[in-house]
C-alpha cells in the first residue's frame, strides 16, 4: 500500500513529513509514503516579500507567517484542499500553524510525541542571553506574543521582525542585523541545530504559542489512511494541545493575536500557563492554573483561563461544545 502525504516545500516542512513518514513506515512494514510537494497562498505571499514585491506586514504573526486575519489558513488551504479532493492522503503541519478549527472532512489523526514546546533566543555573542544584552539592544522577532513578553522582562528592547528559513536568519543575525534572534526551540531541534548556542526560555518568561512545539497529522476523517496514523497519536500530547487549541478558539484568538498557552500533563494533574494582551502590550495578562486531569476540570479551567484573560462570560458545561472531551486514548 502506498500513502501520499502533502508537505510544503520547505526545510522545516519537508523535515517534519519525511520523519513523520519514515516512523509510519516502521509501525506499519510493507506501507510506502510518497511525500508530494504542495506550494501554498502563504509560500508564495512570504516570496513575495522577501523578493520586495510586497511590504513587510506590521508585527503580530508568529516569525515567519505573514499578518493578516486568515493568516494560518494561508498555509494550510492548499493542502487540505489536496485532502479532501483525495490527491494526498495524509498531511503534516507544525501544530501552532493550524487555525484552531479543523475544517469539516478532515480529522487529526494523530499527534506524535511533542517535542520541546518552549521559545529559544539566540544571542549574537555566543551563548549569550536577555539579561546579557545591551541597553536598547535589538532583537529580530516578528512574534507579537514574544516581543511583548520579553519586554516585561527588558522594556528597553527594540523589535525588528526577520524572514526567510533558519538558515538565513542566523546569517542576518551574525552581520549583525540584531543583538539576539527568537526562534522556536523545536524548529531548531528538528533541523538538526544541535551545535547552535541558545537558552531555552521558561513558559515563566514567554508562554509559547498554543501547539508549540508539537506536530498535528490531517487525513480525511474517515478510511485507512486515518486508522494508520492513529496509531502514532500520543495520548499526552493530544491532550495538552488540544485545551490549547481550545483556548485560542474559546477566546477567538489568531495569528495576530498575542496569546500564548501552554499545557504540561504530568502524572494526575495539567498546569497551564496562559500570557494575553491588546496589541499595545498596555494590558498584559499572566495566568498560571492547574486541574486534575479529568474532561469536566479541564474543560471548567478553559472557561476560567478565557474569562480571566478576556472577560468573557464563564458558560455553564450544557453550553460548552463537546468537541474535545479531553480524554486520554
Amino acid at each position: 500500500m502506498q500513502l501520499r502525504l502533502g508537505t510544503r516545500g520547505s526545510a522545516l516542512a519537508t523535515t517534519q513529513s519525511g520523519w513523520f513518514a519514515d516512523r509510519l513506515m516502521e509501525r506499519h512494514p510493507g506501507l510506502k509514503v510518497e511525500l508530494v510537494i504542495i506550494k501554498t497562498s502563504g509560500d508564495r505571499f512570504s516570496a513575495e516579500i522577501n523578493e520586495g514585491k510586497r511590504a513587510e506586514p506590521g508585527a503580530g504573526a508568529e516569525d515567519g507567517s505573514p499578518d493578516a486575519p486568515n493568516v494560518k489558513a494561508m498555509f494550510v488551504k492548499e493542502i487540505e484542499t489536496a485532502l479532501l479532493d483525495g490527491s494526498v492522503d495524509l498531511a503534516v503541519h507544525s501544530s501552532k500553524d493550524l487555525p484552531a478549527q479543523t475544517p469539516g472532512g478532515l480529522a487529526i489523526a494523530a499527534f506524535p510525541k511533542r517535542e520541546d514546546p518552549r521559545d529559544a533566543f539566540i544571542g549574537r555573542s555566543s551563548g549569550s542571553g536577555i539579561e546579557d544584552l545591551p541597553q536598547g539592544a535589538v532583537v529580530a522577532t516578528a512574534s507579537l506574543r514574544r516581543q511583548l513578553q520579553l519586554k516585561e522582562a527588558r522594556p528597553d528592547l527594540r523589535f525588528v521582525p526577520i524572514r526567510g528559513n533558519v538558515d538565513t536568519r542566523l546569517r542576518k543575525l551574525r552581520k549583525g542585523e540584531a543583538e539576539g534572534l527568537m526562534l522556536a526551540e523545536a524548529g531548531l531541534k528538528r533541523l538538526g541545530m544541535g551545535t547552535v548556542k541558545r537558552r531555552r526560555l521558561s513558559a515563566d518568561l514567554v508562554v509559547p504559542a498554543p501547539g508549540q512545539g508539537a506536530l498535528a497529522v490531517e487525513t480525511r476523517d474517515s478510511g485507512e489512511a486515518r486508522d494508520l496514523v492513529a496509531a502514532l497519536d500520543d495520548a499526552t500530547t493530544r491532550l495538552e494541545v488540544e485545551l490549547e487549541r481550545a483556548v485560542l478558539e474559546r477566546v477567538g484568538g489568531g495569528c495576530a493575536t498575542p496569546l500564548g498557552v501552554l499545557a504540561r500533563a504530568e502524572d494526575d494533574r495539567v498546569r497551564v500557563w496562559a500570557f494575553w494582551s491588546d496589541a499595545a502590550g498596555k494590558s498584559p495578562i499572566r495566568e498560571k492554573l492547574d486541574c486534575p486531569r479529568e474532561p469536566a476540570a479541564i474543560a471548567d479551567l478553559i472557561e476560567t483561563l478565557a474569562s480571566r484573560l478576556t472577560g468573557l462570560p464563564h458558560r455553564p458545561p450544557s453550553e460548552r461544545s463537546v468537541e474535545r472531551p479531553f480524554r486520554d486514548h
